[in-house]
């Protein structure tokens, strides 16, 4: 099994988790991971996730299901945050690029399409 180095923060954070469906079409899938790669994705994109106080996202994936980690400082508004992330440039160009590789109604929001998730377990203690 793979494993990933964690970025470490420093600061008290919270965690939300999210996940997608992906269209199950392997030459799709692939081109999906391409625009999300190092080399491809739009900096714009990385600049507005950050420039919104979101501090780490992680995106992993499953045959054709996503599964995405949001590390966000504590005061952290989720609402208010996808609300001005949606205003920022190109987000909506972006989210219209990556809804042909997503199942999700057209026209629909990241928020719309990435869905909470509920922790069922922790071994903090």
């Amino acid at each position: 099994m793979k494993s990933y180095n964690v970025k470490q923060i420093g600061i008290p954070t919270k965690r939300y988790c999210q996940t997608l469906q992906l269209v199950n079409e392997p030459a799709l899938i692939a081109e999906y991971e391409r625009l999300h790669s190092p080399e491809c994705s739009w900096k714009e994109i990385r600049d507005g996730i950050r420039e919104v106080g979101i501090l780490e996202m992680e995106i992993y994936r499953y045959s054709n299901l996503l599964f995405m980690i949001v590390e966000t400082p504590l005061d952290f508004d989720w609402d208010s945050a996808m609300s001005r992330l949606a205003t920022l440039p190109r987000q909506e160009e972006w989210e219209n690029t990556v809804a042909a590789f997503q199942q999700c109604a057209k026209g629909a929001t990241s928020d719309e399409k990435w869905q909470g998730m509920e922790r069922i377990f922790y071994l903090y203690e």
